[in-house]
């Protein structure tokens, strides 16, 4: 359990991260953080493209989908959204993102936002599963591996986070035994957000890249962690549908209708503990399983 000074500072870090540097023209530098990964993070990039193209948006027009391409692997180093103002209509606002580290360009980002509007409402309902209380958060799980854990992972993947995650059926992080491509994870800041809605769904989509990929795997018995397996996310889409807050727990229910050609397809619904549905996630991302007997790095 993360005491409450430590969780505020973890969570004022992660806000931080969000935290633009303006360098005119509509562009804008925002610094990396290192999770462990040998690339910067997805979600990060995911978090910061969308706030980068928030930031050219009046407050009336919140976000409601975002359309992303990772293109070259990011370096831990900071990293440059160019912003291109698509287009200003009367309900419906257009931006294109473009990030860049040095010459490189590593990633794309289409987003758009809408006027508060009203219209007709419905659903698919939440799962019924169990709630947090008592689960164990993945810090907690690979902790307890021990000597289990691969020395690459025994720093980064088990320092404390401003971001919990518990699954609601966790299996062997390892080893995991083959089962159905289905996944449920609550996950939530842990100590609370600025009332700014931006903050909010730029760490929305930083989380909605943990554990999506991942589910595709679940059928073959592969795991990340193991090192059997090369991923590389291509493509993430997101949509907002509902307004939440991310300090709160939230309900991930993800699943892969498909895995062809190296690549796997990972769907994802985000309720609220109330059942409301308020974001839904897609990603299509690399996974290249390496031969047995070949090195890990």
């Amino acid at each position: 359990m993360t005491d409450p000074a430590t969780a505020s500072r973890l969570v004022d870090e992660l806000v931080e991260l969000m935290r633009l540097e303006p360098l005119g023209d509509d562009r804008f530098r925002a610094q990396s953080e290192d999770i462990g990964t040998p690339a910067v993070f997805g979600g990060q990039v995911l978090g910061q493209a969308l706030m980068a193209a928030s930031l050219t948006v009046g407050a009336d027009r919140p976000a409601h989908s975002m359309h992303a391409y990772f293109l070259l692997p990011g370096e831990h180093a900071p990293i440059d959204y160019s912003v291109d103002r698509v287009r200003d209509g009367r309900s419906f606002t257009t931006r294109h993102v473009v990030a860049r580290q040095g010459e490189r360009i590593i990633f794309e980002l289409s987003a758009s936002f809408q006027t508060v509007d009203e219209g007709i409402e419905h659903q698919f309902p939440m799962p019924e599963v169990a709630g947090p209380e008592g689960l164990a958060n993945e810090r907690e799980q690979r902790i307890a591996l021990g000597d289990r854990l691969p020395e690459r992972w025994r720093v980064k993947a088990t320092a404390p986070h401003g971001i919990e995650y518990r699954r609601v059926a966790p299996g062997d992080l390892l080893a995991p035994v083959p089962g159905v491509a289905e996944d449920a994870i609550w996950m939530r800041a842990i100590a609370p957000l600025p009332d700014d809605p931006n903050v909010h769904r730029a760490l929305l989509a930083y989380a909605s890249d943990h554990g999506l990929l991942g589910v595709a795997m679940r059928p073959h018995g592969l795991s990340f962690m193991s090192g059997q397996v090369r991923p590389a996310s291509l493509d993430h889409a997101m949509w907002f549908h509902r307004d939440f807050r991310f300090d709160d727990w939230l309900l991930y229910s993800v699943d892969s209708p498909s895995a062809s050609g190296a690549r796997g397809l990972c769907r994802g619904s985000i309720y609220t503990r109330d059942g409301r549905l308020v974001a839904s996630a897609a990603q299509e991302g690399m996974l290249r399983v390496r031969p047995e007997n070949m090195p890990r790095r």
